[in-house]
């Protein structure tokens, strides 16, 4: 069975990768063309257009930074749709709102097509190791055939029920990843601005109760000031957005959430969209240097 790949963004690339390497005959496209080249290197095909991933895939894997990319690729609200899924299963693995993907599986049946819900918590270096975690929700059939297909990538797979369980799941989990790394973050500007000796101080929380597979990766990144993206803060941003959202449709207080929300917010303003979610530094040393 082939398998099509489209997005191979700082998540995309690594993830397709696994799976060609991993032997998965497979047919990618990207908007930017360079980015498919180490693909074409490790086997897999390059296609012209999405629509020729579609006509070519049983299975294709949405790995797309936002509704409005995944609409064009999809040619939702257009013939192309039908066209392009009808007798196909759509894997759908960024991270959108709920409402969206609810909305999207609808769509997607209608033309006569599969749809599955599969966002993955982990960032640039698990999707580089294939140790992802996979949230998977959809009809069972459709589930259960997919998730075989992400073993090279995902070290675990979890189904969690009908559409959008899954992205609610994701959601659910952002919500411990991101204060988790703020704090962090301000913990380690704490012990640097009361003279602590850095490397000292996060060897102290490593060999504690708080360290954690996270910590781990980000604390070398704050000794080091390395903001070379994982999970760049834009994103972060974007995902804050999409929990607060669902959070104000729930009528559920996010206290914690939302002093992130205007973290990243700021770090964003200034510049920093494009580094790693560690770059919420530069925001809490702003504020400690009283700067606007």
């Amino acid at each position: 069975m082939q398998v099509g790949f489209i997005g191979l963004g700082v998540m995309g690339r690594p993830m397709a990768l696994r799976l060609a390497s991993a032997g998965t005959p497979l047919v990618v496209w990207n908007r930017t063309p360079d980015r498919a080249e180490p693909l074409r290197a490790a086997g897999a095909e390059v296609a012209a257009s999405p629509a020729e991933v579609f006509a070519r895939a049983e299975v294709v894997l949405l790995m797309l930074a936002d509704e409005t990319a995944l609409d064009a690729v999809l040619g939702r609200d257009t013939p192309h749709l039908a066209a392009r899924v009808a007798g196909r299963t759509v894997v759908h693995m960024g991270t959108t709102s709920p409402e969206y993907s609810r909305a999207l599986e609808a769509d997607v049946r209608a033309a006569g097509g599969r749809y599955v819900e599969a966002p993955v918590s982990g960032s640039r270096v698990p999707a580089e190791q294939g140790q992802l975690v996979a949230m998977l929700a959809g009809q069972e059939t459709a589930v259960e055939a997919v998730r075989p297909l992400l073993a090279p990538v995902c070290r675990e797979t979890f189904a969690c029920g009908p559409v959008p369980g899954a992205l609610l799941m994701k959601l659910a989990v952002n919500i411990f990843l991101i204060t988790q790394v703020t704090g962090l973050t301000e913990a380690f500007h704490f012990a640097e601005r009361q003279g602590l000796d850095r490397r000292l101080f996060l060897d102290v929380l490593d060999a504690g109760p708080m360290a954690s597979a996270v910590s781990r990766m980000k604390a070398p990144k704050l000794r080091e000031r390395d903001f070379a993206v994982q999970a760049a803060a834009l994103d972060v941003l974007k995902n804050n957005q999409l929990i607060a959202e669902a959070a104000r449709g729930a009528g559920l207080a996010s206290p914690l959430l939302d002093v992130c929300h205007t973290l990243f917010e700021e770090t964003v303003a200034r510049g920093h969209g494009g580094e790693d979610m560690v770059a919420v530094l530069r925001a809490i040393e702003a504020r400690t240097a009283g700067a606007p």
